[in-house]
């Protein structure tokens, strides 16, 4: 009875310690589990966070790539920009040289006349050449002299050699009123222009075309109209002579279409 009663205790001793260890499995279990819950949220953290860095990674580059391809247009175009300004450049030397053998050309043509009858100048890229009322018309006239229809001969020479050489012929007075057949300066320095400009085109062959006509009246002196002298001066009528600038005029509107 007594070694029934023992074998009893001893049965619920061990039941109690399985019972212990069974608890303490399943605290272990569950302390095992929440940190399992723990770590898997962790990543999940991780993995979102690495989306997002490789989200921003991708926006980073493709905006590097965009940078990158308007940084080679923008190089390419200031190629093609210096490119355009060296053509640019290279006419525009061409243009000073080709007025300059203008010049020298006329210069070369007429000097057999004085400074006080004609002067061969260059002005805003072009070449003047300014012819007094003394050697071309009686005052108050429009009837070129013999004299004058002389430089002209010599100056229609050096035109009708040269046909890339645009002409305009531009009357001038001083500011003293006309009196007789025209009505004012301004007829009067029209009608001198188209004298110049007949003679040129039909005496001397030079091409019509070629040629354009103004009157200015007055309004450009070259000298105060309070003198005699700076009157005299104002009195004139200006051939001015310039190459013909269709390449130049071509490049220019090409590179300001690109800009635009």
């Amino acid at each position: 009875m007594q070694s029934a009663r023992n074998d009893s205790a001893t049965l619920a001793h061990k039941v109690s310690d399985l019972q212990a260890d069974i608890a303490q499995l399943k605290q272990q279990v569950a302390d095992h589990l929440k940190t399992i819950d723990s770590k898997s949220q962790h990543i999940t953290e991780q993995e979102q966070q690495i989306d997002k860095l490789s989200k921003e990674i991708a926006d980073l580059t493709k905006d590097a790539s965009n940078k990158q391809s308007l940084l080679t247009k923008s190089g390419q175009e200031l190629v093609n920009q210096r490119k355009k300004l060296e053509q640019l450049q290279a006419l525009m030397d061409q243009q000073k040289k080709a007025i300059e053998e203008i010049r020298k050309k006329m210069a070369d043509a007429l000097t057999g006349f004085k400074s006080n009858e004609l002067t061969v100048s260059t002005k805003n890229g072009k070449v003047y050449v300014s012819l007094q009322e003394n050697l071309l018309f009686p005052s108050g006239s429009a009837v070129v002299n013999p004299k004058g229809k002389e430089a002209l001969a010599k100056l229609a020479e050096v035109l009708n050699v040269n046909p890339e050489i645009t002409v305009d012929i531009e009357g001038h007075t001083d500011s003293i009123p006309i009196r007789g057949k025209y009505q004012d300066n301004w007829d009067l320095s029209l009608a001198r222009a188209a004298s110049i400009v007949r003679i040129l085109t039909i005496d001397y062959k030079v091409s019509p075309e070629r040629v354009i006509a103004s009157g200015h009246s007055q309004y450009e002196p070259v000298q105060s109209n309070s003198s005699s002298e700076g009157r005299a001066l104002n009195r004139r009528t200006d051939i001015i002579l310039s190459p013909k600038l269709d390449e130049l005029f071509r490049l220019l509107q090409t590179s300001s279409a690109k800009v635009d």
